[in-house]
């Protein structure tokens, strides 16, 4: 191999769903760029479970498609189920789900690096990270080294990982496989702040030792909605998942042996996720609850493993298996995997500007687990931003950085890099105070022009959006200016579906918004209905029905928009703004905000601060 071959602009370490998309979007913007990970069939593994989407995480990955990433596209070629979740719901929180086929998932995702223009593959162990002047140094295991303009760390649960079941511990990474050992030392050397975090999977089990005429069936939905605005042709499910229930028996068995939990006996020193608890911590926090439930689902066609979600856990082995045994269809249950918990160390992303730069090393970004996440689709989301911002760096231009009324990438990124997480963080539709606006479904609406922008979005694509988007425009122009005028036939239509008659002409927009009606139902009496694809019409109902709402949540989003918009100096001395309290002034000068909105945000400053320390702006400016 040439020696010119170990020169790059952007050298993106571990090649999970973090640096997968990170190396995709810098090799795209036509950076030359190495993934480096430390075995190449770990590329886009899923240690947990084989899923893309749920509540807000189908959110980004649609976001991650709208903006020219992979995800989604990867996800809907290897989906083996499709569920649209919270149907009951309002459309601002239905979030889709796929069942993917792991290894599929996996070897589809390593397809789309091997053949992409610019990047490079290596398998290696990064074990030292230096800064060099304007660049970085990095040696892998062998004492090789490789030199990069940038580097983006995307490490997962891999640094120092340490696996945990019961009294045994080890080093190692998951899916039993290496740990990287001593990367985490070279960072704090370079003046990265770390932390120590946990997350736990569950057991494996053999198809056939399951009694799946025991257990609730979870179809799939009959429409396939796929996860990326460019997939089309109807599809199926290809499998079925189940549904069972821990019961008493089985909260006796984790209480009689709490003891022999690492995380009650303090063997398990990182913090782990709050919302996604080992099923021992949710016995003990929900004590009051009789059961839990416990999906089965397949981790691929290939293979006879099947994944029990909902049972995430570090108890000994002989515990895990009785523990199984006495649900309901596991009675003769054979284990292939035992569930496990790993520690790991991360980043502390209040180090991290909102571009996911390092705020005192120039060229250093973060991405996925590394910056104290949780989740494939929160890591990818990041890691698409940080190869977009680490490319963009390069050429001289700036970061694309979202705000809360955007996306919901910019929640998650925002929540980060002003607030902090002391646990792994996850994604919620309740973390979003402008969910409405940012619905799953109108993703490309808000986020393709930017991924045009950019450069990740072909002028093919672009053109069909604008398309979409005009048909839009035009059928919500046309549903407000259609009168549907009283017939026996819609009366009595109205009438069956407990919605009021008709005496005299309304508007088609008025009979859209009464909650028991919809665009759909109403085709038979709407003569001047065009021929539209579903997703075009469905953006039009929805801005119709909601109308109040959405009009609401734009003028909440002109106040915010307001103190965003408010930017601080950023070489502001804030021991010269008289009037701030000691933290405040601590936490300011330490994360230093980009604009009022973001100080704002941050824990510890509070309103009476940001009155201060408007004024002293005001003040200095004036001066």
């Amino acid at each position: 191999m040439n020696n010119t071959t170990f020169n790059f602009d952007i050298a993106v370490i571990g090649a999970g769903h973090a640096g997968c998309e990170a190396a995709l979007a810098s090799a795209r913007l036509g950076m030359k760029t190495v993934i480096i990970t430390i075995n190449l069939d770990s590329i886009a593994n899923m240690p947990c479970n084989p899923s893309i989407g749920g509540t807000a995480k189908g959110h980004l990955v649609r976001e991650i498609d709208a903006l020219g990433g992979e995800m989604g596209k990867v996800a809907d070629k290897t989906k083996l189920q499709t569920r649209m979740l919270n149907l009951r719901k309002g459309p601002a929180v239905h979030s889709l789900r796929a069942q993917a086929d792991r290894r599929a998932y996996q070897i589809e995702m390593k397809k789309r690096l091997e053949k992409q223009e610019n990047l490079y593959i290596r398998q290696a162990e990064v074990k030292e990270i230096e800064k060099d002047g304007e660049n970085f140094v990095l040696t892998i295991h062998t004492g090789t080294k490789f030199y990069a303009k940038s580097v983006i760390l995307s490490t997962g649960t891999y640094m120092e990982g340490k696996i945990i079941i019961g009294e045994c511990s080890y080093s190692g990474g998951p899916d039993g496989l290496f740990p990287s050992i001593g990367l985490s030392a070279s960072l704090q050397k370079l003046g990265v702040e770390m932390m120590r975090f946990k997350t736990g999977t569950p057991a494996r089990v053999h198809r056939r030792s399951i009694d799946f005429s025991r257990l609730e069936k979870q179809e799939g939905d009959e429409e396939i909605v796929p996860f990326s605005f460019e997939t089309e042709g109807e599809e199926e499910n290809k499998v079925c998942c189940h549904l069972t229930y821990t019961n008493p028996k089985t909260h006796d068995i984790i209480r009689e042996n709490l003891h022999r939990s690492p995380l009650f006996n303090g063997l398990i020193d990182g913090v782990g996720p709050r919302y996604c608890p080992s099923i021992e911590d949710k016995v003990v926090r929900f004590a009051d609850r009789e059961r839990h439930q416990i999906f089965i689902e397949p981790m691929g066609l290939d293979t006879e493993e099947m994944y029990l979600q909902g049972l995430s856990s570090s108890l000994p082995e002989d515990v895990q298996l009785s523990l199984m045994r006495s649900m309901e269809g596991l009675e003769n249950v054979e284990v292939m995997r035992s569930a496990y918990a790993i520690e790991y160390d991360c980043c502390n992303p209040l180090g991290l500007r909102p571009s996911l730069e390092m705020r005192d090393i120039e060229g250093l970004y973060g991405a996925g687990q590394f910056n104290g996440t949780s989740g494939y689709e929160e890591a990818a989301a990041q890691g698409l931003i940080a190869g977009i911002n680490a490319a963009r760096k390069l050429k001289g231009l700036p970061p694309v950085v979202f705000d809360r009324s955007e996306a919901y990438i910019g929640v998650l990124i925002d929540d980060l890099v002003t607030k902090g997480t002391n646990e792994p963080y996850r994604m919620l539709t309740s973390r979003a105070e402008y969910r409405l606006l940012l619905r799953q479904d109108n993703a490309d609406l808000r986020l393709t022009p930017t991924g045009y922008e950019i450069g990740l979005i072909s002028e093919e694509r672009y053109q069909k959006f604008l398309e979409k988007k005009a048909n839009i425009e035009r059928e919500i122009e046309r549903i407000n200016s259609v009168n549907i005028t009283p017939s026996k036939e819609i009366n009595e239509y109205l009438e069956e579906n407990g919605s009021q008659t008709l005496s005299t002409g309304i508007k088609l927009s008025e009979l859209i918004r009464r909650p028991e009606l919809s665009y759909e139902s109403l085709a038979p009496f709407d003569k001047e209905r065009p021929e539209l694809p579903k997703t075009h019409w469905q953006q039009a109902e929805i801005a119709v029905k909601y109308e109040g709402y959405i009009k609401r949540q734009f003028e909440q989003v002109e106040k915010f928009a307001k103190n965003e918009k408010k930017l601080i100096p950023e070489d502001i001395d804030y021991s010269k703004v008289y009037g701030l309290r000691t933290e405040a002034r601590q936490k300011l000068s330490k994360m230093r905000p980009e604009n009022i909105g973001r100080a704002s945000r941050i824990s510890g400053v509070s309103p009476a601060d940001i009155g201060v320390l408007l004024i002293y702006l005001a003040q200095t400016q004036n001066s």
